[in-house]
């Protein structure tokens, strides 16, 4: 049995500067019986519908400008599963991209937990404008596939406000705006408060401060919705207010 993660990608310099969530999500890795196959849910996958990955060789994208050249010769050659992938479009009502590379949310992470790139990834598509509701229900619908030897993981970040980051903080500074939210959401699941979660926006201190869009949490609600007991794996912050929390469901 696996449990569902959520982990806080960070920058996409997470694959050449691991920092402390490095380590942690080896750690991870080494911790949890190895995968068949793993579904990831990112927050770079933004649609309109859901979607299902099911190419069998998926490219490494680049998804960002501006990054050092060794960044873009990062790539992580993971193979497909089409028949997993049918499975899940099924399983979800959803339509299949024969043509989809892995984004940054699903191949930074990745590359840290299972660097040799050997067990197959399949990504479901984030339909954004839904919010958090539709993302519990495709967890839930895919809860199963946990106990088959199959990781889910929503990757997102915990804060995720890029025009506030202080690109010189120390590893030490930590804006008490973000630090307020991310306390809020620890503190709701918890308590197993769905409800507040779900209404996040209107209930949390500084939610739009830290979430101008929500894409980035909502791969939170995908792995609550495919676990149960909420536990943390790591916790931290980087660049002053980018949170790096990584949380399981079991």
């Amino acid at each position: 049995m696996l449990p569902s993660l959520f982990i806080s990608h960070g920058s996409p310099m997470l694959a050449l500067q691991p920092g402390a969530s490095g380590p942690a999500l080896a750690a991870l890795a080494r911790a949890l019986p190895r995968p068949k196959a793993i579904v990831v849910v990112s927050a770079h996958w933004e649609s309109r519908e859901l979607l299902v990955m099911s190419n069998p060789h998926p490219q490494t994208w680049h998804d960002f400008h501006g990054f050092p050249p060794a960044l873009y010769a990062v790539h992580y050659p993971a193979p497909g599963e089409p028949a997993l992938a049918q499975r899940l479009a099924g399983l979800l009502g959803a339509r299949l991209d024969e043509q989809r590379p892995f984004d940054h949310g699903a191949w930074v992470p990745l590359a840290l937990m299972y660097p040799q790139a050997e067990i197959p990834v399949v990504q479901v598509s984030l339909p954004s404008q839904a919010g958090p509701a539709l993302q519990l229900k495709v967890g839930q619908a895919l809860a199963q596939l946990g106990e088959e030897g199959i990781l889910l993981i929503g990757s997102g970040s915990i804060t995720h406000n890029l025009g506030e980051l202080d690109w010189h903080a120390g590893p030490d500074a930590v804006e008490p705006w973000a630090l307020a939210f991310r306390d809020w959401v620890v503190e709701q699941l918890k308590a197993g408060d769905e409800a507040a979660l779900v209404d996040y926006r209107r209930q949390a201190p500084f939610a739009v401060r830290n979430h101008p869009s929500d894409e980035h949490l909502l791969p939170l609600f995908f792995a609550m919705g495919a676990g149960e007991r909420f536990g943390i794996v790591h916790q931290g912050f980087t660049l002053g207010a980018l949170g790096m929390d990584i949380y399981r469901f079991d």
